[in-house]
């Protein structure tokens, strides 16, 4: 998938219109939940984030997600997407802290955090 604001269950689109008025930050994690095995090997960050996180957002990817949302019939944050575009030149901004790629952790674990930089990204 090319348009990175595309890469997320529908519903997700709604999330901006929970959050208390005035929320600046929101921390969001990935973890392995678990399952057959104990542990989970972490690997993958680092192409994601080359995949995805390495080129901006453009008007062409906000005007593709609003069509798309719209057809879903949910919620899509045009204002904010709009903001990134001008303020940020297209790219996220966040900070990513992870455990080191490579690593046996046990499940049940947090494996990646992603917090906004910027207070008027916290949606």
């Amino acid at each position: 998938m090319k348009n990175f604001i595309l890469n997320t269950d529908s519903y997700k689109t709604s999330h901006y219109l929970q959050y208390p008025e005035n929320t600046q930050y929101i921390s969001s994690y990935v973890e392995s939940r678990g399952g057959k095995f104990k542990t989970c090997l972490f690997f993958g960050l680092q192409m994601f984030i080359k995949e995805y996180l390495s080129k901006p957002i453009t008007q062409a990817d906000i005007d593709e997600a609003i069509e798309i949302y719209q057809l879903h019939g949910v919620p899509f944050n045009k204002e904010g997407w709009q903001y990134i575009l001008k303020k940020h030149q297209g790219y996220l901004p966040i900070k990513i802290e992870a455990v080191a790629e490579g690593k046996l952790i046990p499940t049940r674990n947090v494996l990646v955090q992603v917090v906004n930089t910027d207070p008027q990204c916290a949606c």
